[in-house]
Parts: structure tokens; sequence; C-alpha cells
């Protein structure tokens, strides 16, 4: 039992951000390349999870990418998932986060905006949501993000033992449906298809192949309720009235805990 839950301890700490797995970069050594850094490949990182997913990456490729040698950039982390980790972090940094420190009693509008950015990071990087929960998530983007989100659930006046359910109920949500979104998105471009055309002939085969189940004659309100919607305005419209009803939610929370 002392060793599992020394190997368990071991791993809990593995990441690129923790002190003894700092990422090398300060002075460079003369046999270091030339015009690398670690910005640089993490950067060249992204370029390739956006362009070709995550599966499909490798060091090999990377190396490729940057016309150096694979060993070259081991100079600057030292195993795959630190460049990984690295490269979560950096799009992290993208999203804008709303002031949660000045205005408490604008919560709503902070969850809201907190709640589009990593929806939309989600859409733009369909390779961070299987990253998400393989690390840690303590760089100074995710941190700075965490950190906001639970000044917005504060700013609620919640009680305290009940923002951890909110901040799941939020955040888990927008995880869910950013990840479905954003792989979606990417099957469409797998396919070279609009969202629009992918969709018609998605629907037009279950219709074919499921014509006598009842889920067809259940959802046949849902589907003329959306009649003339562009897919992006499904998108849009079930996530706005979702986030909706999760602050409808807190805002009943609220009531019963004056």
């Amino acid at each position: 039992m002392a060793k599992a839950a020394g190997r368990t301890k071991t791993a809990a700490k593995t990441s690129v951000w923790l002190q003894d797995k700092a990422p090398r970069g300060g002075g460079r050594k003369v046999d270091q390349p030339s015009g690398l850094d670690r910005d640089r490949i993490t950067q060249a990182t992204v370029r390739l999870l956006d362009a070709e997913g995550l599966d499909k990456f490798s060091m090999r490729r990377l190396a490729g990418e940057l016309n150096v040698t694979a060993m070259s950039v081991y100079w600057y982390v030292d195993t795959k998932d630190d460049l990984l980790e690295l490269a979560l972090d950096a799009v992290c940094g993208e999203m804008r986060l709303p002031d949660t420190e000045t205005s408490p009693e604008e919560w709503r509008d902070q969850l809201r905006a907190l709640a589009d950015e990593y929806r939309a990071s989600l859409i733009r990087h369909p390779w961070v949501s299987p990253l998400v929960g393989r690390f840690l998530n303590i760089g100074p983007n995710w941190l700075a993000f965490a950190l906001a989100i639970q000044n917005a659930v504060r700013n609620t006046g919640l009680p305290a033992y009940t923002q951890n359910g909110a901040i799941s109920a939020v955040f888990q949500f927008v995880y869910g449906f950013g990840t479905i979104e954003g792989h979606f998105r990417a099957r469409c471009a797998e396919a070279g298809m609009s969202q629009e055309a992918y969709y018609r002939e998605a629907v037009g085969t279950v219709r074919e192949e499921l014509a006598t189940h009842g889920l067809l004659e259940s959802a046949d309100e849902l589907m003329a309720a959306r009649d003339g919607d562009t897919v992006e305005e499904m998108w849009a419209r079930d996530f706005t009235i979702a986030l909706d009803l999760m602050v409808a939610g807190i805002e009943s929370l609220l009531a019963k805990n004056p």
C-alpha cells in the first residue's frame, strides 16, 4: 500500500510547471540550437495541433516543422507531455478574462463572458478538451482563468459550500458543449463540407435509417422549431439558453439562501 501511495503522489506532482520540471531556456549553451526558444517551440506546437490534431502530433513532426533535429527540442522540454502542457497553457492565454474584482454585482455578465471565452477556445482548438483532464493545469494562464471563475462565482453571494457545485454546473457544461461543437466542426472540416451540408446529410441519413423509430416522431417538434436557422445559429441559441438556465439556477439558490 505504501508503494502504491508513493506512485500516486509522484504522478500527481508531474507537471512542467513544478520546480523540478521547469522548462529549460535560460542562458544558451554553446551546443544549443541557434534561433530556437521555448516560446517558438510552443507556438509551433499549437499550430501543428490545430492543423493536424492530437493523434498525429509527435516530437519528430514538430522538429520537421521547426527545421531542426528532434533532439534539439529536448533542450527546452523533457517530454512530449511537457510540450503539450505548455501548448495548453498558451491557448488558455488567448481568453479575454473579465474584471471580476471591481464590480461584484455584475456576476451574471462575468460568468457569461468566462463561459463564452471557454467555449470559443474549445471550438478553436479541439485538441484542448482531451488534454484538460490529463494535466494539473497550473500554468499561469490556467491559474488566472481559474481565479476569475472563482471570483465570479463568489460574487454571486452563494454560500461557500455551494460555490464548487455552481462552478461545476456552469463550466463542466461549457466543457461538454464546447467539446461536442468543436469535434463537430472538426468532422465537417475533415469531410471537406460546410456545417450546413454536413448537418443536412447527417439528418437525412438518420431519417432514412431510423424512419420507424419513435425518436424521430418525438424530435419533429424540436426540429420544426429550428427551421430556418443556420447550424451556427443553432449552436449559439442552444448555448445561450442553457447558460441562462444555469444563471437562473444560481438565482434560485440565492432566493433559498438570502
